[in-house]
């Protein structure tokens, strides 16, 4: 009969006790890792299912429902700053020189609503199929087919480079604190939420508006994109339009030292 440890019948040895056997070790932790992540999962789930979208749908929602929301506020200021100037009007102590020189700081500031010739320019996403329509371009890209932040930039630059009195983007006047700002494809001006197509009206003469948007360098370059891949380009004369009065706040917000 054999001495050894591993015999049968001979009961567990001291030296069976103390043998390292690594893979149960592993297996044990893998089971365990199994559990944890089944239980983070669940947790997580709450009883839906985490793999579809409707976490990115609803921040869809909750971004068009806030934009409605400062439309509305937006609106609902002016209102009030009209009623503010009427009370100002009845009770007024001011000069009429200091009258005339309020009223045009209004309107340099771009508060009060501005009238004259104008054009529009409509800046719109390229198919989703599209293809190179010349020879020599690569096929596109998804980046090649959507209006991009400095595309837009390019345009309000340029017809502020023509002399341009007043500038609209969408439905809203831009002021000195205006910013233009793309995420993804679309458009996040003033608190509110916008996708193409993108319009963008400038009051002024509309020769030498037209003269800057030809000669704009990004203009030409983006005008590239609209030959090859078919974004959307178009210029229109309006003749005499009025432009809206900017009626949001003004307040500044910057960073600040840690005290």
């Amino acid at each position: 009969m054999s001495n050894s440890a591993d015999s049968p019948g001979t009961g567990t040895s001291p030296a069976r006790i103390r043998r390292f056997r690594p893979v149960r070790i592993l297996t044990v932790a893998v089971f365990a890792l199994a559990g944890l992540i089944f239980f983070t999962s669940f947790n997580t789930a709450k009883g839906t299912n985490i793999r579809t979208d409707a976490s990115l749908l609803k921040l869809s929602d909750l971004i068009q429902n806030r934009s409605q929301k400062n439309g509305r506020l937006n609106d609902a200021n002016g209102v009030l700053r009209d009623e503010v100037d009427s009370l100002r009007k009845e009770d007024d102590t001011s000069t009429g020189a200091d009258d005339k020189k309020l009223t045009a700081l209004e309107k340099t500031a771009g508060a009060q609503q501005l009238k004259g010739k104008a054009l529009t320019v409509t800046l719109n996403d390229a198919p989703p199929n599209a293809t190179a329509k010349l020879p020599g371009y690569p096929e596109p890209q998804p980046d090649y087919l959507v209006i991009h932040q400095q595309d837009l930039q390019a345009v309000v630059n340029a017809l502020w480079q023509g002399g341009a009195k007043g500038i609209k983007v969408m439905d809203q006047r831009l002021i000195a604190t205006s910013a233009v700002r793309c995420v993804g494809n679309t458009l996040i001006l003033q608190g509110r939420v916008y996708s193409p197509p993108y319009k963008i009206t400038a009051v002024g003469d509309p020769g030498k508006l037209q003269a800057a948007l030809t000669a704009s360098k990004a203009i030409q370059n983006y005008k590239v994109y609209v030959d090859v891949y078919g974004l959307g380009w178009k210029v229109t004369d309006d003749g005499t339009v009025t432009l809206p009065g900017y009626s949001g706040t003004v307040d500044l917000h910057y960073a600040k030292p840690v005290e």
